[in-house]
């Protein structure tokens, strides 16, 4: 029996092809959802914007709340990104500390802007709380760093102050300003002194 064999160069164009339409449709549903609400959009409109077919965007996503948690999967994993990259950033673990409560804050701050009903249906699911623990653990992590330089105490254990310091920041999603988010990291920091 004949087993036509594809060009690795084929399958490439197509994954890559496949990668370009579905960022196409997590982009388009976005724009869709920010301008309409999540209740509004249809798979119609989903197709339109992007600029295929209704049966290929069924391909790809069987409706429009499973592309929203999908967006919603990449915006996490960007933010863990970034927080991982300022985990990576300085020598001296109280500075890389400082930046990522920085940013964790401004996060939490960005995602209580959606309207009620976008956030009570995309922050829920398993990834959202696995990102949580991640989060969690790379403060413990640095919790624990700082704490062998003398910059943050040690009478507390690191997973009660990165608690601590995760469940006060959650708290900048009800500020009004970024000025506002960073006095608010600035009295978390504080109460980590020795």
């Amino acid at each position: 029996m004949y087993t036509a064999k594809v060009p690795k160069l084929w399958n490439e164009t197509i994954e890559a092809h496949r990668r370009e339409v579905h960022d196409a449709i997590l982009q388009a549903t976005w724009a869709l959802v920010t301008e309409h609400g999540p209740l509004s959009v249809t798979m119609s409109q989903i197709a339109e914007k992007t600029g295929i077919g209704r049966a290929t965007l069924y391909k790809y996503f069987p409706d429009v709340e499973t592309i929203l948690h999908a967006w919603h999967q990449r915006h996490i994993a960007g933010h863990l990104e970034h927080l991982g990259q300022l985990n990576a950033g300085a020598d001296d673990p109280m500075q890389r500390l400082e930046a990522v409560l920085n940013a964790y804050a401004l996060i939490c701050r960005q995602r209580t802007r959606h309207d009620a009903a976008l956030a009570a249906l995309l922050h829920r699911g398993d990834y959202v709380d696995e990102a949580q623990q991640h989060v969690h653990d790379l403060v413990k992590q640095l919790m624990a760093a700082a704490a062998a330089t003398g910059t943050v105490r040690d009478d507390v254990r690191p997973e009660e102050l990165a608690a601590y310091c995760v469940h006060a920041l959650m708290a900048a999603g009800s500020l009004r300003s970024e000025a506002a988010v960073r006095r608010l990291v600035t009295v978390t920091l504080d109460g980590l002194r020795p």
